[in-house]
């Protein structure tokens, strides 16, 4: 477990986007690539999708930083169920178009003697550990670790999150015997409000939901029977806020609820978007779009990128009518249209006419992306940093959970709420193309580092675990409350480091 926590830590400085190499196939050394992820230790991290970061070297030690070309890396996986059959294994090679590749598998029964074999033009890679002995979980095992503190420590996950200590800095001592009916009566607006009690006791998750349109709900269920498949979570209640808006307004008296979105003059817990939450969750399952599937789709080099700023998106914004204007006056920087509208149906006329859905893949034809508001913040931008082009943020009072790792020339370009700044913020990247380049790849890098699956699991982990340290009520399943049904699925849990059900 040292050496593999010691390569994660060692691979920022290998893959700074600095070191230039666009050799062809011959130039690649295989014995110097670098290998990161997850994906590397099958045993104590699970998940849908495992995945593996390549990065090929050439001869000369500099990273590759353009597509070698196809069939330039193979994998092959096998292993054996506890029948004796062959492990069900589905993988794919992901070609990031920079010199980088993803190999990610899902394993669909548990699996022993686990081989990992991958090969650069046909040769085998040394892995530090090619063969896991097992068993090697399948996501819908229902096999916990014994404790959050064990699952951390194997998933490498930070001891704390600032943007966590920010948002319980007003609760330090919370009683929920005090504090619940309050928060019932003040958030129990049907028609405008939807929110979610929940308590995990025994590791088992219960709720009672309120509003009119509670649908959203299913995305905090799969999150927390994901975690409690996965270890045993501590005895703990709370709110969930299933709207897009902050509820908790500084101007009111403060009440604890986990919201999606946070805003500057609100005080609501903030965990990462039901968007990116069920990309981590579903990646090689029920969704296409995911952080790892978009960096493997990117089709084109940044060399070859058109030099446009691309954007689709709905009219839930009086400045993405804006945005069509502007593109109208200078057309030569843009390539923008509005694919719904609905709040301002009077204007189709004027900023139509709707434009057909475009694949978010296909977004990464362009240089230039634009992250704009929508009702809030636009839950798109993890995804767009994800994709290798450069994007312009507009300056907003709504961020996500992530917002405080990232800075303007860094991984983003800033721009005014009113756009009145962005053709010359376009301008400068055609003029500094190198260095407009370098902040993708920035951004791309920070994703990799800080919104892969396996962070989004350790955000939410981490904050139920300080969460649970500030209760001060007991833990008791409430009346009326509804317990969520795990997936049913025949698992044997054979690794003494897990903890049998009946044990819970």
């Amino acid at each position: 477990m040292g050496m593999i926590l010691k390569l994660f830590v060692i691979v920022s400085y290998y893959i700074s986007p600095f070191s230039v190499s666009t050799l062809n196939a011959v130039d690649i050394d295989a014995g110097s690539t670098i290998l990161w992820g997850p994906g590397l230790d099958p045993e104590n991290i699970t998940m849908r999708a495992r995945y593996i970061f390549i990065q090929l070297v050439d001869k000369n030690g500099n990273n590759v930083t353009e597509s070698p070309g196809k069939k330039i890396i193979s994998s092959h996986m096998t292993g054996k169920s506890d029948s004796g059959t062959q492990c069900r294994i589905w993988s794919e090679i992901l070609d990031c178009k920079d010199g980088s590749f993803i190999l990610r598998y899902n394993i669909y029964n548990t699996c022993f003697d686990l081989k990992i074999e991958i090969k650069i033009k046909g040769k085998a890679l040394h892995l530090k550990q090619a063969t896991f002995k097992g068993p090697v979980y399948e996501e819908e095992c229902y096999c916990p670790s014994p404790s959050f503190e064990t699952w951390s420590n194997q998933n490498h996950c930070p001891e704390e999150y600032s943007q966590i200590l920010q948002d319980l800095e007003p609760f330090p001592s919370v009683d929920f015997d005090i504090l619940r009916d309050k928060i019932i009566s003040r958030y129990n607006k049907p028609h405008s409000v939807s929110i979610c009690h929940y308590v995990i006791k025994s590791n088992e998750v219960y709720r009672s939901c309120y509003g009119e349109h509670v649908g959203f709900k299913t995305f905090v269920d799969k999150i927390l029977l994901s975690l409690t498949r996965k270890m045993v979570l501590p005895d703990v209640e709370f709110f969930m806020n299933l709207g897009d808006w902050p509820l908790v307004q500084k101007s009111q008296e403060l009440y604890p609820i986990i919201s999606w979105c946070g805003s500057d003059d609100s005080m609501d817990i903030v965990v990462p978007t039901y968007e990116i939450t069920q990309s981590s969750i579903e990646a090689m399952g029920s969704v296409s779009l995911d952080m790892l599937s978009v960096q493997g789709n990117t089709k084109q080099p940044w060399s070859k990128k058109v030099n446009k700023v691309f954007w689709r998106g709905r009219d839930s914004r009086r400045e993405r009518l804006d945005l069509i204007d502007l593109a109208k006056k200078s057309p030569q920087f843009f390539n923008v249209s509005i694919t719904k509208f609905f709040f301002f149906r009077d204007k189709m006329d004027m900023y139509g006419p709707e434009q057909k859905h475009t694949s978010f893949f296909d977004f990464f034809e362009f240089k230039y992306q634009l992250n704009i508001d929508g009702t809030v913040a636009a839950y798109r931008f993890p995804f767009l940093m994800a994709g290798d082009s450069l994007v312009f943020k507009q300056n907003s009072k709504y961020y996500e959970h992530f917002y405080k790792g990232v800075e303007d020339g860094m991984q983003f370009i800033s721009i005014k709420s009113d756009l009145s700044d962005l053709i010359q913020k376009v301008q400068w990247a055609l003029d500094n193309d190198a260095d407009a380049h370098d902040i993708a790849k920035r951004a791309r890098q920070y994703v990799r580092d800080n919104l892969m699956p396996q962070d989004i699991f350790c955000y939410y982990a981490v904050l139920i675990n300080e969460w649970s340290r500030r209760l001060k009520n007991t833990i008791e399943i409430q009346a009326g409350m509804e317990h969520v049904d795990k997936l049913k699925h025949e698992c044997n849990c054979l690794n003494f480091r897990r903890v049998k059900k009946e044990e819970l």
